[in-house]
């Protein structure tokens, strides 16, 4: 990964409290990993921003390295890598990922 494209992503999560590196956008996402990613932030009423990977080659394999996981979609919340769709399923289940965006002051929208 070239400094450019770290530069790049870090910049995105500093930015975005919670940030969502998927396939496509959460109008359209492009595979079911990604849609269930959206879903689960929808649902718990969270304010979002998304980086579609399709859309940048650097930032596809980039992300992967940034954060040492291999899959996409890929979570953080406040600068803090949280996981993939299956991690972000678990905890939304036992109602960690409400707790977690509850303790990191992301308030769902009402």
């Amino acid at each position: 990964m070239t400094d450019e494209v770290q530069d790049r992503i870090q910049g995105l999560v500093d930015a975005n409290p919670v940030l969502l590196f998927m396939k496509g956008s959460p109008l359209f996402p492009q595979c079911g990993f990604s849609s269930r990613a959206v879903a689960i932030l929808s649902h718990l009423g969270v304010d979002f921003e998304s980086v579609d990977v399709l859309q940048d080659q650097g930032v596809r394999q980039g992300i992967k390295a940034f954060s040492d996981w291999p899959t996409i979609p890929q979570l953080y919340v406040k600068g803090e890598f949280v996981g993939g769709s299956d991690i972000m399923m678990e905890m939304y289940e036992s109602g960690e990922l409400a707790q977690l965006l509850a303790d990191k002051g992301v308030a769902a929208q009402a």
